[in-house]
């Protein structure tokens, strides 16, 4: 095994770990109350199903379907940094009809929603792509890239 298929397997076993770990915390936390608190679980049970997938395969079939898993992820991740922000500026205008500009952005930023935690599901479909960027599964047929001398 090459040096860099080496680090390519260890990249998704971090991805794979990352997932089973965010998972879990999200179950044990109650993170399922409705559609929007539904859908990161969702997704990272679709990861380990993928990954697990693509583990067994390691075909071009399964690296695009966790190509777009990760593409989801990114998205899901902006989506639930926005809903964390916006929660917390909604409890903030409840309790202090007054607040406005920058007391309301600093006073949502520290809420009791963690609005950055979502960026979890951002790093690790950044992660998951970087495992598929030029993977040898999608090179086409005589392309060769520029690999760093080991």
């Amino acid at each position: 095994m090459t040096g860099s298929l080496r680090y390519r397997y260890l990249l998704l076993a971090v991805v794979a770990l990352g997932v089973g770990g965010v998972g879990l915390e999200l179950l044990l936390l109650g993170h399922y109350d409705g559609y929007w608190q539904i859908t990161p679980l969702v997704l990272l049970g679709l990861g380990i199903a993928v990954i697990g997938w693509h583990a067994v395969d390691r075909g071009r079939r399964s690296l695009l379907a966790l190509q777009g898993l990760m593409a989801g992820y990114l998205a899901a991740g902006v989506a639930g940094l926005i809903l964390h922000f916006n929660g917390n500026a909604e409890f903030e205008r409840e309790m202090v009809p007054e607040i406005r500009g920058l007391a309301l952005v600093a006073e949502s930023l520290t809420g009791a929603t963690p609005v950055l935690a979502p960026g979890v599901l951002i790093q690790l479909g950044l992660l998951g792509l970087l495992y598929t960027f030029r993977h040898p599964a999608l090179t086409p047929v005589g392309v060769t890239y520029n690999q760093p001398s080991e």
